[in-house]
């Protein structure tokens, strides 16, 4: 065989595996009963599929030409599993983090009640209701640390399986992992804002009578 140039390594099949080297035959040495024809326009490449098939039928009458698709759409039904598969990852995903949520908020909400006569004992002594904020935030974003912690040592204690499910993205990008940590930050402070807002709140000669 007589090499006419080279080609790039290629995922055949599906996006999930490794890119491999490739030959390309001609026909007439490596005849297979399935054909593609792939076709680069400028414009849009669907409205071209009339004139496609008339041309095809005007060298071959009896060629079937079926199963025409722009490349948009073979990415799509190549992507489809993948796409339902992500699309209920994401929504668990999302229940999960309004539990945890909801989770924080009911232990910080719990932790403020529990100390609602050391609050008003603070704010008697003289200290502020910022004060006061600041110190229920920081109890908040110590339990976001600690959990942040465990989570990202798991992902990384995981990461060859994690690489298996994803394209184009390692388990340990840089980005990624500050993208979520921060996302989560900002949904634990927003998970201990209202009741770190409930104690400033507190009177003074009440919480000092609170039981």
């Amino acid at each position: 065989m007589t090499i006419v140039g080279i080609a790039g390594d290629i995922r055949d099949w599906s996006w999930s595996e490794s890119e491999d080297g490739y030959l390309y035959l001609p026909y007439l040495q490596n005849p297979s009963p399935l054909m593609r024809l792939v076709l680069r326009t400028n414009g849009d490449p669907s409205a071209l599929s009339g004139a496609v098939q008339k041309t095809l039928h005007a060298i071959d009458p009896n060629q079937p030409v079926t199963d025409i698709l722009t490349m948009d759409q073979v990415l799509d039904r190549a992507l489809s599993e993948r796409k339902l598969s992500m699309f209920l990852l994401a929504v668990f995903a999302a229940v999960a983090t309004l539990l945890a949520a909801l989770g924080i908020y009911g232990v910080v909400a719990y932790g403020v009640a529990q100390r609602t006569h050391e609050i008003g004992i603070r704010m008697a002594l003289g200290a502020q209701r910022a004060n006061v904020l600041g110190m229920i935030l920081r109890d908040g974003a110590q339990l976001a640390a600690v959990g942040l912690l465990i989570g990202i040592s798991g992902s990384l204690l995981t990461m060859r399986f994690l690489e298996s499910q994803l394209y184009g993205v390692k388990a340990s990008d840089p980005l990624t992992i500050v993208a979520v940590a921060v996302g989560l930050a900002v949904i634990t402070v927003a998970a201990c804002y209202p009741p770190a807002r409930r104690a400033t709140k507190v009177d003074p000669l009440v919480a000092l009578r609170y039981e």
